[in-house]
């Protein structure tokens, strides 16, 4: 990801994100990653059957990195793991909820201005049609 997507204020929304991973034959579902204790939603991934599996066995968040190609444990390179507490499913069984508990100081990959890594990924509020602002 680019530092202006990532650490700007101009909102680029990216609309083709799902048709892509459709057309790169993923057969994923979306996982909505949420704190256990304060209900902050951190993230949203996906996983693959693989990596859904992996997650029950660790009781800790596994995902698939639809950029990457690859099956990720998340926080393995930077000590920032999710463990799990619980794992919903919505009714149409095409989305995933897990609740977590964060075993390091964040969740997210980018870094605030102090240089330490943020607890969630949405730091940024939008304030209209092409900007936003830090929360």
């Amino acid at each position: 990801m680019s530092s202006a997507l990532e650490e700007g204020l101009d909102l680029a929304l990216d609309w083709e994100k799902v048709a892509k991973i459709g057309r790169d034959g993923h057969h994923v579902i979306p996982v909505v990653l949420q704190d256990a204790d304060s209900l902050e939603v951190l993230f949203v991934g996906y996983a693959n059957q693989d990596a859904f599996e992996a997650t029950l066995e660790r009781r800790s968040a596994v995902l698939y990195s639809t950029s990457r190609n690859e099956i990720w444990h998340k926080g393995a390179t930077s000590g920032d793991t999710l463990s799990l507490v619980d794992v919903r499913v919505n009714c149409e069984q095409n989305s995933l909820l897990y609740l977590v508990r964060r075993d390091g100081g964040g969740a997210c990959h980018t870094r605030d201005a102090n240089g330490d890594t943020r607890p969630g990924c949405y730091y940024r509020s939008v304030v209209d049609a092409g900007h936003m602002s830090f929360v």
